[in-house]
C-alpha cells in the first residue's frame, strides 16, 4: 500500500475513540432531527440523512419558509457551521462539551438567525437513551479521531458511489444515517417486502416498516458497537433469502454475523489491503450477488456496467 493510501484509510480503533464516538453520535442526532423536523417525508426516511462533504457532514439545504439554511460539521477546522440563504452565518467550536450544552448552544445560534425549531429530544436507536437537554454524561471529543472518522467516511463514500453506478434499478443515494450512525447505500429489487417486525430501540415501528417496505440489498460502513467492537463494513438483505447466510463472499476476512444477521468485513481488512478500493468493491459486489441470486432478482434488468467518467451509458433502441 502506498503512503497516500495509508493516510486515506486511517486507523480508527474502537476502544480509542468510543467516548468521542458516543458524543458525536448524539450531536449528529440533534442536527439530523432539525432536518427531520422541517422536511416532508421521503420514502425510506431518505429526508433525514446527512451527506459527506469535502470537510465533514452536511444536512444539505433545509427549507424554512421562503429561506433555506444548512448545518455542516467541519472536521478539518473543527467547527459546526450554520449558513442561511439570506446571508446569515453562525458557527460553534467542536470541542469537549456535554450534549446538553451542545444542544442549547445550537438552538440559540439558530434563533439568532430567526430560525426556530422544536425537535423530539429523545435520541433514536439507542437503548436507555437520555434526552438531549438532560445529557451531561456524554461530553468527550477528540478532534484527531473525529478527523480520522471523516477521512474514512470520505473514502467509503467515494467507493460506494462508484459501486452505485453499476445499478439502474431504484437505488438510494449514499447517505449517512444519524440514528444508526452509519454510511449506507441500498439497492431495491422493485418487489414489495413482508411487513417488518419493528422492535428497533427508540424508533417507531411505523418508521421501520416504511423504511423496509420493499425488498433490499443494503451495504454500508459502521464504526462498531455491541458484539462488533471494531469498525466494519456490512451488507444485509431484507427479507433475507434462504441460503444468503451461507453464500461464499469476498474477500478473506469477511463473515456472516449470526447476531446481526448480516455480512461483516472488518475495516482493517480494507485498510491493510494492497488495493483498498478493490478489496472493498469485492465485498460490496459479492454480498450483493449473494442477495440477488438467492432472492431471484431480475439482474439483467437491474444492472449495468460500472460508470466511466464522461462516457454516457450505452442505450440501444
Amino acid at each position: 500500500m502506498s503512503e497516500a493510501d495509508r493516510n486515506a484509510w486511517p486507523a480508527l480503533p474502537y476502544d480509542a475513540w468510543r467516548e468521542t464516538y458516543a458524543t458525536l453520535h448524539l450531536w449528529t442526532q440533534i442536527v439530523g432531527k432539525i432536518r427531520l423536523s422541517l422536511t416532508p417525508w421521503l420514502n425510506h426516511s431518505w429526508h433525514v440523512a446527512l451527506y459527506v462533504t469535502a470537510r465533514g457532514l452536511t444536512t444539505s439545504p433545509i427549507a424554512y419558509g421562503a429561506r433555506a439554511f444548512q448545518i455542516d460539521f467541519d472536521f478539518i477546522d473543527q467547527v459546526l457551521r450554520i449558513a442561511s440563504s439570506d446571508g446569515g452565518r453562525r458557527q460553534m467550536k467542536l470541542r469537549s462539551q456535554a450534549v446538553a450544552d451542545f444542544y442549547s448552544h445550537l438552538l440559540r445560534e439558530l434563533e439568532e438567525l430567526n430560525i426556530f425549531v422544536r425537535i423530539n429530544e429523545r435520541p433514536n436507536e439507542i437503548p436507555d437513551a437520555i434526552p438531549f437537554t438532560k445529557d451531561e454524561i456524554h461530553a468527550a471529543y477528540d478532534p484527531d479521531y473525529a478527523n480520522r472518522f471523516f477521512r474514512l467516511l470520505m473514502q467509503a463514500d467515494r467507493v460506494f458511489k462508484y459501486f452505485r453506478t453499476g445499478f439502474i434499478g431504484k437505488a438510494s443515494p449514499v447517505h449517512f444515517f444519524w440514528g444508526s450512525f452509519d454510511l449506507a447505500v441500498t439497492r431495491f429489487s422493485g418487489r414489495r417486502a413482508p411487513l417488518h417486525p419493528g422492535g428497533v430501540p427508540n424508533l417507531s415501528d411505523a418508521v421501520v416498516r416504511e423504511a423496509y417496505s420493499h425488498e433490499v440489498s443494503s451495504a454500508g460502513f459502521w464504526p462498531g458497537g455491541g458484539t462488533v467492537d471494531f469498525p466494519a463494513f456490512y451488507s444485509y438483505a431484507y427479507p433475507a433469502p434462504s441460503g444468503f447466510d451461507r453464500a461464499p463472499v469476498k474477500p478473506d476476512g469477511a463473515f456472516f454475523s449470526q447476531d446481526l444477521k448480516e455480512f461483516i468485513m472488518p475495516y482493517d481488512v480494507v485498510r491493510s489491503a494492497e488495493h483498498p478500493d478493490a478489496t472493498l468493491l469485492s465485498f460490496l459486489q459479492s454480498t450483493y450477488d449473494a442477495a440477488a441470486d438467492a432472492a431471484g432478482w431480475d439482474r439483467a434488468a437491474l444492472e449495468c456496467p460500472m460508470g466511466n467518467i464522461g462516457i454516457p451509458r450505452s442505450v440501444r433502441g
